[in-house]
């Protein structure tokens, strides 16, 4: 017996790039953000043309927060990059339409308010209780998401006076499930942090 021992081979980690085609819809989003603004500001919501482009790139910036994500997921090309900047990207773009809408008079202030405390806020807790676990989006989350996106996108888009009607109302959907999936996510944070 020659005292040597049988190594085993050490699991063998895939290192992501951190320029990848996931991040790269992360980074296009970003600057899509003031593209966006730039184009509500032109039209001073008075404009038909300008809203429709506002709402077009509103949409395509939008669609890249699905995409960005299935790609990571399905090609392994996650990156504390982007797990970072992804949602920063999320929040800028939905915060920039949210008060500028409140600014040209088109959605009350109150609403704007409310759904950027909200998002900051479940944001800061996901920070709070890292080290115990992750807070993952709930399907009432994705829900919200895409009321929210309905409602801006609707709201931005020149509609007849019988359609645009119904902005409000999309909106009202997406502030009531914005607050309910905030209580949820608290919860889920105070069972995380809670003592075992």
């Amino acid at each position: 017996m020659t005292g040597a021992t049988e190594s085993t081979p050490g699991r063998v980690v895939a290192v992501v790039p951190v320029v990848n085609a996931a991040n790269a819809l992360t980074a296009l989003r970003l600057v899509l953000v003031p593209v966006f603004g730039a184009s509500v500001i032109v039209s001073g919501m008075t404009h038909a043309g300008w809203r429709m482009a506002a709402c077009l790139i509103f949409a395509v910036a939008s669609a890249t927060d699905l995409v960005d994500g299935w790609i990571a997921r399905r090609f392994g090309l996650v990156t504390s990059v982007g797990k970072v900047a992804d949602p920063i990207a999320d929040k800028a773009l939905t915060g920039a339409a949210l008060v500028l809408l409140s600014w040209y008079d088109q959605l009350p202030w109150w609403v704007t308010a409310l759904i950027l405390v909200r998002e900051l806020g479940i944001t800061g807790l996901r920070f709070w209780v890292i080290r115990h676990g992750v807070i993952a989006a709930s399907r009432g989350g994705k829900v919200k998401t895409a009321l929210q996106i309905l409602a801006i996108a609707w709201y931005l888009w020149p509609m007849p006076a019988a359609l645009a009607a119904v902005g409000p109302w999309i909106m009202a959907a997406a502030v009531l499930v914005t607050v309910a999936t905030g209580f949820d996510y608290i919860a889920q944070a105070l069972r995380l942090r809670r003592p075992r």
